[in-house]
């Protein structure tokens, strides 16, 4: 059975051996952004972390790396801790067959158990708050499925959207947001601006598993995240709506915030450490307005920690970028084997094709860099034939090395969009980006001499499967 809160999920990893019960007293600076740090060095097994002894904090329970490695990510949707990331990415891709699920809509909500408005609102005694790397510049929220909907449509339930976006902490009811243009709660907030209206928000932290790879999914502008919650569980997806802003969010988390995003208001946000590995600077953001929180009693509070890569970010957004790039690929160009966008959240992506004529590659590439998460993401796309697995990086290099031709293989594209926090952007928001073609020319493209390439011997799966036995029983 699917998870419906994230103490259910918790246990699950601990029946598995991944989850770390830390009873020692700890520090919450540095010893909780170090702890998560160091599990994101533990590779594809790194256990999840669960504290409830830190200093200064009565009563807090702290869960950081939930989503820290391909086990737990595997877990997060109900397969052994041993399927590897292209088995993930497959079985994804599969159960986005089911896409959409109905959500259930339930009473009662978890964390529906005490409240407080107004006045009594206060985020530094609500939450349990601490910085994750040295550099940061305040206390943040960075794994909140963060709903807003379209102002303009707000009855089309797939216009709601569900995401994770940073907050930094800015006073007892304050929180900065950093929307990035292309994402659905800028456009929700433009479009709020633009009547003259605050944006309603609601923020819950502390979600089941599947909350959260759905919320930092690029789905289409009127794709719900609850739908693809459905499809991912085998499972409609328990939701409840928010007393004060009546937004739709999940049953079971921990906590709820609610209040709304300040009409043209903006402040300093940042600076953050962030997936790329670097830290963002400080930038003018939207600001939110808390007005009411609402929690379980004893609420465990979940953050991820961000930093040079892999961290839990990178497995968290892996294979939920893959599959929505392969799918809208796919549906215009049949011929798309498999994309790789598992490196960086998608600002590089690998895909593996046949082709239809010459400079098919080319066109496959710049569509890429068009589709919703392209846009904002992908600045270099590097296409490989259909018989190379991109997935598999020896065999991608094998193909820039000896198919690419720099004189027409490698295009530039100038001054195209990128997210604010891409490092290498000068200005922020604005790149040049650069399309790979490693694919083998076919005609009118003659370039090249491929006529005579090496295939594996015909006796060769037969020994691979003799030697994978051989091996096994030493």
């Amino acid at each position: 059975m699917p998870h419906d809160d994230l103490r259910s999920f918790l246990a699950e990893l601990e029946r598995h051996g991944q989850l770390l019960n830390i009873t020692e007293e700890v520090a919450a600076e540095p010893d909780l952004g170090a702890a998560a740090n160091a599990a994101s060095r533990m590779g594809d097994t790194a256990p999840a972390l669960y504290f409830d002894n830190v200093t200064g904090f009565t009563g807090a329970r702290i869960a950081l790396n939930v989503h820290g490695s391909w086990a737990n990510h595997a877990l997060a949707l109900g397969l052994p801790p041993t399927t590897g990331p292209k088995e993930q990415v497959e079985e994804f891709s599969r159960r986005w067959q089911e896409f959409p699920v109905e959500p259930e809509r339930r009473a009662n909500p978890l964390w529906a158990e005490v409240s407080t408005e107004g006045d009594a609102v206060d985020l530094f005694r609500a939450l349990p708050l601490f910085r994750l790397n040295d550099g940061d510049g305040g206390f943040y929220l960075d794994k909140a499925a963060v709903v807003t909907r379209d102002p303009d449509d707000p009855d089309d339930f797939g216009k709601q959207n569900v995401g994770i976006y940073r907050m930094q902490i800015k006073g007892r009811d304050r929180l900065g947001l950093q929307p990035v243009p292309m994402h659905d709660a800028a456009i929700h907030l433009r479009k709020a601006e633009e009547r003259g209206e605050d944006l309603p928000i609601a923020i819950a932290l502390g979600n089941e598993p599947v909350i959260s790879v759905v919320a930092s999914t690029p789905l289409g502008y009127d794709q719900s995240e609850y739908h693809l919650a459905g499809a991912l569980r085998g499972a409609p997806a328990p939701i409840a709506r928010a007393p004060l802003t009546g937004l739709d969010v999940p049953w079971g988390s921990e906590m709820v915030l609610e209040g709304v995003v300040l009409a043209r208001a903006r402040e300093i946000e940042g600076p953050f450490g962030e997936f790329t590995g670097h830290y963002s600077g400080g930038r003018s953001m939207p600001v939110i307005r808390i007005d009411r929180i609402s929690h379980r009693r004893s609420p465990i509070f979940e953050t991820l920690y961000l930093g040079m890569p892999w961290t839990e970010v990178d497995f968290l957004t892996a294979a939920n970028t893959c599959v929505p790039l392969y799918q809208q690929l796919k549906a215009e160009f049949p011929e798309v084997q498999a994309v790789n966008a598992t490196h960086t959240h998608g600002m590089l992506v690998v895909i593996s094709t046949e082709k239809r004529y010459g400079g098919f590659a080319k066109a496959l590439g710049t569509r890429a860099m068009s589709t919703p998460h392209g846009l904002g993401y992908c600045k270099i796309v590097i296409v490989v034939d259909e018989d190379v697995d991109p997935f598999d990086l020896p065999q991608v290099m094998w193909a820039l090395s000896t198919k690419v031709n720099p004189a027409g293989d490698l295009v530039v594209l100038p001054n195209f969009p990128i997210m604010g926090l891409d490092p290498g952007a000068q200005p922020p928001g604005i790149t040049h980006r650069v399309l790979i073609d490693a694919t083998t020319p076919v005609a009118p493209d003659l370039r090249g001499h491929y006529s005579q390439p090496v295939s594996d011997l015909p006796e060769t799966p037969h020994w691979a499967a003799k030697l994978h036995a051989l091996r096994a029983t030493r």
